[in-house]
């Protein structure tokens, strides 16, 4: 008699690094020749952890070396709690837990959450890496996501038609130190949206359909002009992690040989010990080189890899881009090609970063930073000052934006000449970066235009700096117009929006005498004058009092 697993077979499907083009892993679907086995293993989760276990032998007969995403339902974990079989299963396969993700999937409705916070909590402590699958158009309890700290948050692609919550939901995943993904992404398009949200990792038919056989090769779209390679700030290393090609510390050079010749994608190998923690770095090319010399064969393939080998260079999960090239440049130059380990708290590897990745990506975005700077003022434009003012709107924090310029700048530049108007605004812009630190960001958008983006009590320090220094081009005194809205969390839900509460504002500095501050809060009619005075024959607007702008 035929078993329901004869009928059985898995397919593969690329999980793909949008900053490297590469792949993350593979999520292991389950594909019944008949019936619907999944809505089966929902109810039984007996079924579906014997799921999981065939699943990760599937992938050990294809003798894939891609770290692995095997789905169980959240009911399925807290019912059974720590799936002691699927880690059996990984070790009888000859794979380590934390090459391994568990995809934790919906409905978690009706599931009890201390049990599932437990039984997560388990696989974590056997090394297995944790996927909240699902959230966005599943019944993901917001409190439930926070509590379990995944690894990495699944979206459906759906909800990149909303991408304010995708931005969210990706400064969400970097305060619990999670990656975000995008399930179903089919067109260019969507991942387009995909990259400028903020997601890291991807997966759908545009990359590479689910397949019998596992595949590295994916169709990645060329990155959009406008979308910027990386933060500002600097990258995490997170986002540049390939996989790492693992061997145990006891492999034999010819072990090491043989799949170094069978895998010439892997660029190295490093050799852990048994919790993980790698102890030896071989680079491919050093050693083969070794090994193909006269004598190499004889001399080391029965002998511990570990002697053709480097002591490992490695950095935390945590680690910013800028902190590998630290680790990189320590050292000899012939190891600048080395793939540098990326270990979790436990430092265990969890994968390897590679030099050019992170030169690359860096490089644009010194390109793209360098497109977007005034020509005069070397100052960004407005598209760095406005993402900010979203990033902020998403997390949630209270800002002022204020909006500069030169009183009529055009009789400035007719009177005194376009140098002395350039000067003008080049000292207007030095000033502005002289007095901005912490939080504070400044952006030229073009004439005698400035935005600065500034937490709220620093908007008298600046308004100070700018508005009591004496002005001049060409002999001639000059002033300038300030105004600036505070946005309280929950004021505005956009940088388009903050706009338009701050464009009357400018109109009602502008009508002032003198230099001129105007204050106003989103969300509330009015507006504070804070310096100038009235001109003749003109009425302020309605006004009403502000304290202070904290």
């Amino acid at each position: 008699m035929r078993s329901w697993t004869d009928t059985l077979r898995f397919a593969f499907q690329p999980v793909v690094n949008l900053t490297t083009g590469g792949v993350a892993g593979l999520e292991i679907l389950a594909r019944p020749e008949s019936g619907d086995i999944l809505a089966e293993a929902r109810r039984d989760p007996e079924l579906d952890g014997r799921l999981a276990v065939l699943a990760v032998r599937a992938a050990a007969r294809q003798e894939t070396l891609l770290p692995l995403h095997v789905n169980v339902f959240a009911g399925t974990l807290a019912d059974l709690g720590g799936l002691i079989p699927l880690r059996d299963a990984v070790h009888a396969v000859g794979r380590l837990p934390w090459e391994v993700t568990v995809d934790v999937c919906p409905p978690y409705t009706y599931v009890p959450q201390n049990a599932l916070l437990e039984a997560v909590g388990g696989l974590r402590g056997q090394g297995f890496r944790i996927s909240a699958d699902g959230v966005g158009d599943g019944d993901a309890p917001l409190r439930l996501l926070t509590d379990m700290a995944p690894d990495v948050v699944k979206l459906d692609a759906s909800l990149l038609t909303r991408p304010a919550a995708v931005r969210a939901m990706r400064t969400l995943c970097d305060q619990l130190g999670a990656l975000l993904s995008v399930e179903g992404v089919e067109s260019e398009a969507q991942c387009a949206a995909a990259r400028s949200a903020g997601a890291q990792l991807a997966q759908g038919e545009l990359f590479a359909p689910p397949s019998r056989l596992p595949r590295a090769d994916v169709y990645v779209p060329p990155r959009s002009p406008g979308v910027p390679a990386t933060p500002r700030q600097g990258p995490s290393v997170r986002e540049f992690v390939r996989p790492a090609a693992l061997l145990p510390a006891t492999a034999s050079a010819a072990q090491v040989r043989a799949l170094l010749t069978g895998s010439p994608e892997v660029s190295g190998i490093l050799l852990v010990d048994r919790d993980g923690v790698p102890v030896r770095s071989v680079h491919r090319s050093r050693f083969l080189l070794s090994m193909s010399g006269r004598y190499g064969h004889a001399l080391y393939a029965d002998r511990p890899a570990a002697r053709l080998g480097d002591a490992p260079r490695t950095v935390g999960v945590d680690a910013t881009a800028w902190e590998v090239l630290d680790v990189v440049a320590v050292g000899g130059r012939g190891r600048t090609s080395d793939d540098v380990a990326v270990v979790d708290r436990y430092g265990r590897c969890v994968g390897v970063v590679r030099l050019a990745d992170l030169v690359r990506a860096l490089a644009e975005s010194r390109v793209e930073e360098a497109a977007g700077l005034n020509p005069l003022t070397r100052l960004p434009g407005s598209d760095a000052v406005t993402a900010e003012v979203d990033r902020r709107i998403a997390d949630g924090l209270p800002f002022a934006l204020s909006w500069l310029d030169v009183d009529h700048f055009k009789q400035v530049n007719d009177g005194a000449g376009f140098a002395a108007g350039d000067e003008l605004i080049r000292s207007v812009g030095r000033a502005l970066q002289q007095v901005a630190s912490g939080r504070t960001r400044v952006g030229h958008i073009g004439g005698d235009d400035f935005l600065v983006l500034a937490d709220t009590d620093a908007l008298e320090p600046l308004a100070a700096a700018v508005l009591d220094a004496p002005w001049s081009a060409g002999g001639r005194p000059v002033t300038l117009s300030l105004a600036s809205v505070l946005c309280a969390p929950g004021s505005v839900t956009d940088h388009r929006e903050v706009a338009a509460h701050l464009a009357p504002l400018k109109k009602a500095a502008k009508s002032l005498n003198g230099a001129s501050w105007v204050l106003g809060r989103a969300g509330l009619s009015g507006h504070e004058v804070r310096r100038g005075s009235v001109a003749s024959g003109a009425q302020a607007g309605a006004g009403y009092a502000v304290a202070e702008p904290g």
